[in-house]
């Protein structure tokens, strides 16, 4: 990057020089006499040769430079734990007890076919595997999620959005899935769209080539959608069950605020997730992600991680990220200031990812004879009848 950088540095002000020898010339030209002509247009020949040889360099130095900054990711705030990979990330804090059972507990898997509410095998006839049926009251509940989800972040000052999930190249590129994530981004060849991984991307890219009134900010809109992931690389983990599905639906909040903002409205959005999902009585943990676990776009993140208890451990279930100015100067985000135009600063998190969110659920609310009850916080939301769930006689 560096070596590159200083290459376009010395082709750029080289060929400024040429260019510029070469306007002076153009105009001396007809103020000269006929000897010193021939002379000056002998020299300008010579300028546009070199120009001709030395602009397809810099052409391709500059299309080589943008190829490497494009794979740059945001810098990690100075308060993200130092590290590698997720054994380096840092637990901040529990809340609830993991639930005691005094029987081997099943999985979600087995409790769904029992109860009825999941389907992987016909969906893997149907679309091959990594897909699920949700069958029966499964539906009923994933609408109580997000209806209940929508409801609440209404209650905080976001706006319901169903957005978009084709989008266009420069919305996945702004919000730093492309370059480095397109092993797991579906596309459609004939129309050149993507099928969006988050909300987050059509949400990001609701302002693009914007400017901003500051009293508008923040911002904040609240998603719904299907999402896809093609999940290249994880095979073999994770494969049972609806933990890590091709196409699975979240609710996602996204907020654009001013720049001194972002870390204070980061962290109002893990505490809103903190709140829904103890809401839900799901077991959790906070996790703060280390420096090597960010991915492009966060210079800060956390992650929550639901208890559950087939597996004995914690398994995110939701994050949320400070991705400071870094979507909104690639999507031209901005916002009018008196001192002048600044890039926004932007913030996401998954108020409610509905597969993972089921799983805790169903895990942590079952009984020995495979019945469970939904959190009373669901039941307005839900038929009488789907409250509690027994195995079908």
């Amino acid at each position: 990057m560096l070596a590159l950088d200083e290459e376009w540095r010395r082709l750029t002000v080289r060929v400024e020089e040429l260019r510029a020898e070469q306007n002076r010339g153009s105009k001396d030209i007809a103020a000269t006499d006929p000897l010193a002509r021939e002379r000056l247009i002998d020299h300008l020949r010579e300028v546009s040769g070199e120009l001709k040889g030395l602009e397809p360099q810099l052409a391709r130095v500059e299309e080589e430079l943008r190829e490497v900054a494009a794979r740059l990711p945001n810098v990690p705030d100075e308060a993200a734990p130092d590290g590698l990979s997720e054994e380096d990330n840092v637990e901040v804090r529990r809340w609830g007890e993991p639930p005691a059972f005094d029987f081997e507990p099943r999985d979600h898997l087995a409790l769904g076919e029992a109860l009825g509410l999941l389907d992987v095998e016909r969906a893997a006839k149907t679309s091959g595997s990594r897909f699920a049926y949700l069958i029966g009251p499964a539906v009923r509940i994933q609408f109580a999620l997000v209806q209940m989800g929508l409801d609440f972040a209404e209650a905080r000052g976001f706006t319901p959005v169903i957005p978009p999930v084709l989008v266009r190249e420069e919305a996945m590129f702004g919000t730093g899935f492309l370059p480095n994530d397109a092993v797991n981004i579906y596309s459609t060849r004939e129309d050149d769209l993507y099928l969006a991984g988050t909300s987050e991307v059509p949400l990001a890219s609701l302002h693009a080539h914007e400017i901003l009134d500051a009293g508008e900010l923040p911002k904040r809109y609240a998603g719904y959608s299907t999402c896809f992931r093609r999940e290249a690389g994880t095979y073999g983990k994770d494969m049972r069950g609806i933990f890590r599905l091709h196409q699975f639906d979240k609710v996602e909040m996204y907020s654009f605020v001013l720049p001194e903002d972002s870390r204070s409205e980061h962290e109002r959005f893990l505490g809103w997730e903190e709140e829904f999902f103890r809401s839900l009585e799901i077991p959790y943990r906070v996790v703060d992600t280390c420096t090597g676990d960010l991915g492009a776009s966060a210079a800060r993140k956390f992650d929550l991680e639901a208890w559950i208890p087939s597996q004995r451990k914690y398994r995110e279930i939701t994050s949320t990220s400070n991705t400071t100015d870094f979507q909104a100067r690639r999507l031209d985000c901005r916002v009018r200031l008196p001192e002048g135009n600044r890039t926004v600063h932007t913030v996401n998190g998954t108020l409610c990812a509905i597969g993972r969110t089921l799983i805790a659920l169903l895990e942590n609310n079952q009984r020995e004879d495979g019945s469970l009850t939904l959190p009373k916080s669901l039941h307005p939301y839900l038929p009488e009848r789907d409250r509690v769930l027994a195995q079908p006689r």
